[in-house]
């Protein structure tokens, strides 16, 4: 099986519960998984499989935790052709900009190479009071993908 990194970004800490949850059932279902949360670019891999939770701060923003490393991929461009991701986004859609972050990041990560593997899901969390449970939902059928 595949090795994962989980990466997240989180304010209050619902992305890094999201991100938690999901490497157990990835490892129940045979995964090997390192979970990051806020990490610096010089501790990835620039290939593999990467899964991303974000939560969206203020206007769109990218969680204090995750700023730094995305600004340092949008700095240093590194090729990401040997990456693929998945990409999980918490927001709220009485703000302008859902899920703002997580569309920053995707389409970052794109733009240098790097493959999303599925769908991008974006959990309201005013429709979803526990956002584990859309995640593992769209779990189910992205680890049929990677």
């Amino acid at each position: 099986m595949a090795d994962i990194t989980l990466i997240s970004g989180s304010t209050l800490g619902s992305a890094e519960y999201v991100a938690d949850h999901l490497a157990e059932l990835l490892n129940d279902a045979g995964f090997s998984t390192e979970t990051l949360h806020g990490p610096t670019l010089d501790v990835l891999k620039p290939q593999g499989i990467w899964l991303i939770v974000t939560s969206t701060h203020g206007a769109g923003e990218l969680p204090d935790n995750l700023q730094p490393l995305f600004d340092a991929i949008q700095q240093q461009k590194p090729d990401l052709s040997g990456l693929r991701y998945g990409a999980i986004g918490i927001g709220n859609r009485e703000y302008d900009l859902f899920c703002g972050a997580i569309i920053s990041i995707d389409q970052l990560l794109s733009s240098l190479g790097a493959v999303r593997v599925g769908e991008r899901l974006e959990i309201d969390v005013q429709e979803h009071e526990i956002p584990e449970d859309p995640a593992e939902v769209w779990l189910t059928e992205w680890k049929t993908q990677i």
